[in-house]
């Protein structure tokens, strides 16, 4: 529903990575966004060329300057800081860390050295990452101090995220509360939340983006997923329509009002969701699989059969479409294609205990009653057992002429039928009194 969140993760981490390596750029107070602390008599002239070509992104002639400044002065923390941008800007990522790790071990009390640091190795994917995000969320930048302070904890919270989610999520709302007009904080820490299963407070999360910006699809998202865990199918329902009214191409959103349409027994409204869906992508297999089972659920077995057919045609190997073939032939009274589905099915998944039962009904009005007693018989093996299936193996045992092994099912069938099955029960009644010896 909405951008997928996989993808919006992947999303969020690029703005923010980006987002901070112009940060210092994008303040009123300097124009050059490598520039960490204030310029004074004692800054070497090479020092001073080399950041004016990095602001006209000439890192070529910026990089010998530089290296010039670090041969004369080692602990030259900001010249080891431009030379980590520079080798970022010229695809140099791993000495691009190296000068960084420099600059911050000749000065590490330096808000912007900590931030691009575990920026860097967060992009690599290094574990020390955190620990210079970290140092940067103590320490006061340049400038625009609570817009910094927000992006170093956004940063540590991206990277700690899958290893330390409770700190990731505090991180998240420190972030929040320097930048309250930023929905990104509180979608994050709402994502967070919902993947650990913490949905109250991942629905107050969604709710706080939502009300920082009314039209935003992920908060919306967010919000109707929780809704739908928690089976509040009724509120879910105008926030999806809502949600659809904005993006009307968003397909998995469509998709989850159909299911709720489904769950309230609007069935007609749910087919119409998904035709739409259908209309937006029409190759969409997930669609296509939910319509063709609301079809086949709705007795519209002719729709049915033909998006299941077309559906198989990509997936000939998917034992689950063979089985909705199948079940939608036993209802059409094709039996002998129903058969065939059905044996294809359990074929491809032989722990099929929903296709054995299909099949064993469809075997025994093809008069093949071997197959139907192996059928339930497999079907017990991987699913309880319930009345029809007793009826179904009475039935062939019976028609074979094992009267032993009928009366028993039938007796077996009607100990559990209580009534539910009228005339089946008086059929296995009247049977009973034909094959069971007199005494």
């Amino acid at each position: 529903m909405g951008p997928n969140k996989l993808t919006w993760v992947t999303v969020l981490a690029l703005g923010i990575y980006l987002s901070a390596m112009v940060f210092a750029r994008s303040t009123g107070q300097t124009v050059r966004h490598h520039k960490v602390a204030e310029q004074d008599s004692s800054v070497p002239p090479d020092l001073t060329q080399a950041e004016s070509a990095i602001d006209k992104h000439d890192y070529a002639s910026a990089e010998p300057l530089l290296k010039k400044v670090i041969a004369a002065d080692p602990e030259n923390f900001q010249a080891w800081f431009d030379l980590g941008f520079v080798y970022n800007g010229l695809g140099n990522i791993q000495e691009s860390i190296a000068a960084y790790r420099n600059s911050v071990a000749a000065k590490p009390d330096v808000f912007e050295s900590n931030l691009h640091l575990g920026l860097m190795l967060a992009k690599t994917g290094q574990p020390d990452a955190a620990q210079f995000l970290r140092a940067a969320t103590t320490l006061k930048p340049t400038a625009n101090v609570d817009e910094g302070h927000a992006r170093a904890w956004l940063s540590l919270a991206h990277v700690v995220e899958n290893t330390k989610p409770e700190e990731a999520i505090e991180a998240y709302k420190q972030a929040a509360t320097l930048e309250p007009k930023d929905p990104e904080p509180p979608l994050a820490a709402g994502l967070l939340l919902e993947k650990e299963n913490h949905f109250a407070d991942a629905e107050q999360e969604y709710k706080q983006a939502l009300a920082i910006d009314p039209g935003s699809s992920d908060a919306m998202t967010g919000i109707a997923n929780i809704y739908m865990h928690g089976q509040r199918f009724a509120e879910a329902d105008p926030i999806l329509r809502k949600l659809i009214t904005m993006h009307p191409e968003d397909v998995p959103a469509r998709i989850q009002l159909a299911r709720i349409l489904v769950i309230i027994g609007k069935n007609d409204d749910a087919i119409a969701e998904l035709q739409a869906a259908l209309k937006v992508d029409s190759g969409n297999s997930n669609v296509q699989r939910d319509l063709a089972d609301l079809y086949a659920s709705t007795k519209k077995y002719d729709l049915a059969e033909t998006q299941y057919r077309s559906l198989l045609g990509a997936n000939p190997s998917d034992a689950e479409l063979h089985h909705g073939l199948g079940a939608v032939f036993l209802r059409e009274r094709k039996f002998p294609e129903a058969q065939q589905e059905l044996l294809t099915a359990v074929k491809l998944k032989p722990d099929f205990g929903a296709a054995y039962g299909d099949l064993a009904a469809a075997a025994v009005e093809n008069k093949n009653y071997e197959l139907a007693i192996k059928a339930a018989d497999a079907r017990a093996k991987f699913l309880p057992e319930i009345p029809v299936s007793y009826f179904l193996r009475a039935s062939a045992y019976d028609h074979l002429r094992n009267y032993k092994m009928a009366a028993q099912n039938y007796h077996q069938f009607l100990e559990v039928a209580n009534g539910e099955y009228p005339d089946q029960e008086w059929q296995a009644r009247h049977r009973l009194i034909a094959i069971e010896p007199k005494k």
